[in-house]
């Protein structure tokens, strides 16, 4: 409870509309998608968004930067695990959570936009999570962008081939998310489409 608490009432505080980034823990700082991702958040912030992250390394570090760099509001929303996630020193804005579904709950309730970088399995949870929370009507519809059309592409194909074709989800549902690789395009994308 004190974790809902301690987030309800530090991001509540937040006056700008935020934009969650979703991505790798285990991306280097050289990687391309590192870049990328500091590159988008940096659009993102200047754009007058809070950005929002997992706080940790990789992606979550790349994305807290480039907001931080841009002067704007860099939120890390960082989880204790027994590897990876140290809270990174960008984000401008920290919390700490012990609980996932605490922090799942705060990454959802206070972004008006997602960005989905690269990432493992917590990235594919999160994700999907949007989704189906778009799809169900359980939230207002956001922007949801999947960065790297190379990365991406298998699984929507896979979706499409598969979950498509069985009739498990509808065409409309393919829609929830839209598949970008330039930073301006997606900061472009976002400005236009995210609710203020």
């Amino acid at each position: 409870m004190s974790e809902f608490v301690e987030g309800f009432d530090s991001l509540s505080a937040v006056d700008i509309p935020a934009v969650t980034v979703y991505g790798s823990a285990r991306v280097k700082s050289d990687h391309p998608w590192y870049q990328l991702a500091e590159k988008i958040s940096f659009g993102l912030a200047s754009a007058n968004f809070a950005v929002v992250t997992g706080g940790g390394p990789g992606i979550m570090e790349a994305a807290n930067k480039g907001a931080a760099e841009a002067c704007g509001i860099s939120i890390g929303l960082n989880i204790s695990l027994p590897h990876e996630q140290e809270p990174n020193p960008y984000a401008n804005l920290p919390l700490h959570f012990k609980y996932f579904f605490v922090r799942k709950v705060m990454l959802m309730k206070y972004s008006s936009a997602f960005v989905c970088m690269p990432g493992g399995f917590g990235s594919l949870d999160e994700l999907f999570e949007a989704i189906t929370l778009i799809q169900t009507q359980r939230v207002k519809p956001f922007p949801v962008v999947l960065v790297g059309s190379s990365f991406w592409s298998g699984l929507l194909d896979w979706i499409r081939k598969n979950q498509l074709a069985a009739g498990l989800i509808s065409e409309e549902d393919l829609q929830l998310c839209k598949v970008l690789d330039d930073a301006d395009e997606v900061v472009e994308y976002i400005k236009q489409r995210a609710q203020r």
